[in-house]
């Protein structure tokens, strides 16, 4: 059986609609993959446009409301933000829950070449976080 992994954050528009596209990209058909936030700000265009660079289209995503996924059961929670972690609802005991606070690209100042790199170093810590929870529990 397919394991339900859920990531969550706080508007589902960057940090968690990157970590559910490499999750998908490294877990394959091993797991089915969702991810909401606290709030919905709509998908951010960079975050897209980081993630074709690296070979992933996450166009087709939505920013989706944690509420929508309340009815599953999900084998593993990850929240990728700590306003995430801190307002995170209960999840039953077999859920297992992962933290890791992500910096938040969207917040980044400057030119567009900064903005950029923002988002180019939060993708790549990212993937490697969700290369390694992959390897690690599925």
């Amino acid at each position: 059986m397919k394991k339900k992994i859920f990531v969550l954050c706080t508007g589902n528009s960057c940090r968690s609609q990157i970590a559910e596209g490499y999750l998908r990209y490294f877990a394959g058909d091993r797991a089915e993959i969702y991810s909401a936030g606290i709030e919905t700000h709509g998908l951010n265009p960079e975050a897209v446009a980081t993630m074709k660079e690296d070979g992933i289209d996450i166009s087709r995503h939505t920013s989706n409301h944690i509420d929508e996924y309340r009815h599953l059961d999900f084998d593993f929670v990850i929240t990728v933000c700590d306003h995430a972690k801190e307002n995170c609802p209960y999840f039953p005991s077999k859920t297992k829950s992962f933290h890791q606070n992500f910096p938040d690209p969207a917040k980044a100042m400057g030119r567009k070449e900064e903005i950029c790199h923002a988002f180019k170093n939060v993708r790549e810590e990212i993937k490697k976080y969700c290369e390694n929870f992959i390897k690690e529990n599925l």
